[in-house]
């Protein structure tokens, strides 16, 4: 079988408290893990996008309006559903599974991947995968 969910693949997650947000993946465990024995995935992804900046708007108010909120997640490969897109957002150093357990490296972790995702969001880049899901 054919593996297409790889590193930096933007993806949506379908289940759970982030369902209907786009995530992309960090690392893959294809295989599992003790803990977890089925296949699934460390996945970084925007937890609250950002508005809508319109021309009238103050800086202070384009600032406020540009920031992004992210989660880190590990999620089953069930609960995914990839898209044709990739984010080259370099998340790999920062997100780790071991950043999960403890609460202080997670919040690190999170503040390390917004900072990156509202770099990439100012740059005008992967616009798609920065608006809110319609459907």
């Amino acid at each position: 079988m054919v593996k297409f969910l790889k590193q930096n693949k933007a993806v949506i997650v379908l289940q759970g408290r982030y369902a209907g947000r786009k995530a992309v993946i960090v690392r893959n465990f294809d295989d599992g893990t003790r803990d977890r024995p089925y296949g699934h995935c460390l996945v970084a992804g925007i937890k609250k996008y950002p508005s809508k900046v319109i021309r009238k708007d103050s800086a202070k108010k384009t600032a406020k309006k540009s920031r992004v909120k992210a989660f880190v997640k590990l999620v089953n490969y069930q609960h995914l559903m990839p898209t044709r897109y990739t984010l080259d957002v370099d998340l790999k150093d920062v997100v780790s599974p071991d950043a999960l357990q403890s609460k202080d490296k997670k919040v690190t972790a999170l503040k390390e991947t917004k900072k990156r995702f509202e770099e990439r969001f100012k740059t005008g880049k992967n616009r798609w995968f920065f608006t809110k899901l319609r459907f």
